[in-house]
């Protein structure tokens, strides 16, 4: 963890305090509250993300580029993520159930 950035180290640190939470009840609220604001964040993580790589091409990168800054991800996804695109989910084969929601 420790040539993760700042803002990475921190967010897997808070993390951790969860796990750190003695009471099983505490736990699971607290839990399910950070749970419940997700959805929200992780947005707003996809979206400047987007914008970074976006500008990281205006200055002139390559796909290839900001793909091996991502780190290793091919060119093809690199532009996907700078377009906003979101990788699609599988379907299940034909000889396998859904999984439950």
């Amino acid at each position: 963890m420790t040539n993760e950035p700042e803002e990475v180290r921190r967010l897997l640190e808070a993390i951790e305090a969860f796990e750190a939470i003695e009471d099983d009840t505490a736990c699971a609220v607290a839990v399910s509250k950070a749970l419940e604001a997700w959805p929200d964040h992780h947005s707003r993580l996809r979206e400047l993300r987007q914008r970074r790589v976006q500008a990281m091409k205006d200055q002139g990168k390559t796909w290839k580029e900001i793909g091996a800054t991502l780190g290793g991800i091919s060119a093809a996804r690199a532009q996907q993520i700078g377009a906003g695109l979101r990788g699609a989910k599988r379907p299940p084969k034909k000889d396998q159930e859904p999984p439950d929601e």
